[in-house]
């Protein structure tokens, strides 16, 4: 396994009569909300404060040995980190060029975070524009699928993101979708190490995030949130819109889930991190000591 003793992974042996995910929900954020001035050290140490338990990092990252000192510093981890480039070099491309390129970066990305003690790299998988069905769907399973072996020597799981990329969803469809889709991508693949990193927020405008949570179950390795209003059709604060909570932490607690959550929302000072990570302990239920 990759990391240190700091980087739970998801759906580790916990009791499944939890009542609480108090103690079972691990804090991060992207890297590029902490926007607080000074050194990646001070960004560190602001994330710390403001109560996170890690940083994820874009990669791939030509400042590993930086975070590596930070992390050092702070004794803030790494828990993961995001492709720079995956909403516009895709592995769904019709050009094989290109698609090889999506590879190599990702494969690249999956190196820089194991250098610093991650354990997951986001990835959006392409976006299905680039061709039928069909077409976006195999070039995804057979590039996606090629860095499979170094994700399981690195010991760094693959978290693809539900996101708006015309993919696996009907994005021109109602509230009453179901997450077969993502389902069956992860099946097909049939690694230990590649799942997805759920976002809560995110499809809450297409389907039920807690029958969701319920059905992706063990392929869940890691969750990022933020807020959605079904009736302003607009993404919101975590806790603000109308996402059901209640039933997220619900469905959490139903399939064992333990690992890391993941804010992505607009970033700011000290003072709006500290909100971020308080929305958070809210929307989950986490009590603080």
């Amino acid at each position: 396994m990759a990391g240190s003793s700091l980087l739970p992974t998801a759906n580790a042996h916990t009791s499944p009569n939890a009542t609480t995910l108090t103690g079972r929900l691990y804090k991060t954020l992207k890297m590029g909300m902490i926007q607080v001035p000074g050194s990646l050290i001070d960004k560190f140490n602001a994330a710390k404060t403001a109560g996170f338990d890690g940083v994820e990092m874009s990669a791939p990252n030509e400042d590993v040995g930086d975070i590596k000192e930070a992390i050092r510093e702070t004794g803030l981890p790494v828990d993961g980190s995001i492709v720079t480039t995956h909403w516009n070099v895709r592995h769904t491309d019709p050009s094989p060029e290109v698609r090889a390129q999506a590879l190599d970066t990702f494969k690249r990305a999956l190196a820089d975070t194991h250098a610093v003690g991650g354990n997951t790299v986001l990835l959006v998988a392409g976006h299905g524009k680039d061709g039928t069905k069909e077409e976006v769907w195999k070039r995804c399973v057979d590039n996606i699928s090629q860095a499979i072996p170094l994700a399981a020597e690195l010991g760094v799981y693959i978290a693809v993101e539900n996101v708006w990329n015309h993919f696996m969803y009907d994005h021109a469809g109602d509230h009453q979708q179901t997450a077969d889709k993502y389902v069956q991508f992860v099946d097909e693949l049939d690694s230990p190490w590649l799942g997805l990193q759920f976002d809560i927020g995110n499809h809450w405008k297409y389907g039920s995030m807690g029958d969701w949570i319920r059905q992706l179950g063990k392929r869940i390795v890691k969750l990022d949130l933020k807020g959605f209003s079904r009736s302003k059709d607009s993404f919101t604060k975590i806790g603000e819109g109308d996402l059901d909570w209640a039933d997220v932490r619900k469905a959490l607690l139903e399939i064992n889930y333990t690992g890391w959550a993941a804010a992505e929302v607009g970033g700011g000072d000290l003072a709006r991190l500290k909100e971020i990570s308080a929305n958070m302990d809210k929307v989950f239920g986490l009590q603080q000591t």
